[in-house]
């Protein structure tokens, strides 16, 4: 057997495999693709959904305070009030439902997601980096910090905490491409299984040469359903990344936190940071953190009352 039979025996049983595994491979692949697309976008979401419960909180701690402005209020402290705030609201309202309606698919979320976990590390990486911030006449760079902490955060840009969410989403990004491609060559197998075929023709016999183009005719039929196939994965894949589009998300992310950052760095009035302030404490249980801040916000209201009373007697006398 000589060099061109031999290569010629392992290129069709190589066209044979891969008509074999084609089209099974082609929509695993999709099918992959959607899945994971889906999970990286659900991952991203759970810095949207804490980011508008923080915006929500800065809101209405602003509306509040509209009558009876601070004229000491910290930037550091407030920040770290509405952080803890949130963050323990959020996750009791969740497990105040869990509890009045057992649902193991959340609890199965916060695991899989690392939803808790990615939510603890935002607060304790925000207030870290807030810190010694310096106050004056230029405002910080809260957009860096913002990006800096999100893009950082280990629990938000790992699916189920292992893959990598970054990589993952560029390879999905030229999935649609890659399924042109595979129909293509899709098509070209088939081609190349029908066309030595065609080496059998013998225009004496007439039956026989019609049988030939009839079956080539069928093998590029079948081929060019592989084009077609690829191209309506690549339509389906690109409509799955346009509506679960992750960067699009982290975008409105990161102007929607950023935004009630600025705005409460606007209403502060320097960036202290007092003796002995209690570090965030992600284990602590909520419902007792949130009624130790209630009560040390009642406290400073109070003490905000008096002094201004203590100014008013002063003015008249």
């Amino acid at each position: 057997m000589g060099p061109d039979s031999t290569f010629a025996s392992m290129l069709d049983h190589l066209v044979m495999i891969g008509r074999a595994v084609h089209f099974p491979l082609m929509a695993g692949a999709f099918v992959l693709g959607a899945t994971f697309r889906y999970l990286i976008y659900h991952t991203v979401k759970r810095h949207e959904w804490f980011g508008r419960e923080f915006e929500r909180r800065t809101s209405q701690f602003l509306t509040e305070e509209m009558d009876h402005k601070s004229d000491n209020a910290s930037f550091y402290v407030i920040t770290k009030r509405l952080l803890e705030r949130t963050y323990y609201e959020v996750f009791e309202k969740r497990e105040n439902a869990r509890r009045a309606k057992p649902d193991k698919m959340m609890l199965l979320s916060d695991r899989v997601f690392l939803i808790k976990m990615g939510c603890a590390w935002l607060v304790h990486d925000i207030l870290k980096q807030i810190r010694f911030l310096k106050y004056g006449s230029q405002p910080p760079k809260l957009i860096n910090i913002t990006r800096n902490t999100f893009s950082k955060n280990p629990a938000f840009n790992r699916v189920f905490g292992i893959v990598p969410s970054v990589a993952l989403n560029d390879l999905l990004n030229i999935l649609p491409g890659l399924f042109v491609i595979g129909g293509i060559f899709g098509t070209f197998l088939g081609v190349m299984k029908g066309l030595p075929e065609l080496g059998g023709m013998d225009l004496s016999d007439p039956e026989k040469t019609k049988a030939i183009m009839d079956r080539f005719l069928v093998e590029i039929s079948v081929s060019m359903g592989a084009s077609i196939t690829g191209i309506f994965l690549s339509v389906l894949m690109t409509l799955v990344n346009t509506a679960f589009s992750p960067e699009r998300l982290f975008v409105d992310i990161i102007d929607r936190f950023e935004n009630s950052l600025d705005l409460l760095w606007n209403y502060s009035h320097s960036n202290e940071v007092p003796m002995g302030l209690r570090q965030f404490d992600e284990n602590q249980d909520p419902i007792e953190a949130l009624a130790s801040a209630a009560l040390n916000q009642e406290l400073d209201r109070s003490r905000r009352h008096k002094a201004g009373d203590v100014d008013s007697q002063a003015k008249i006398a």
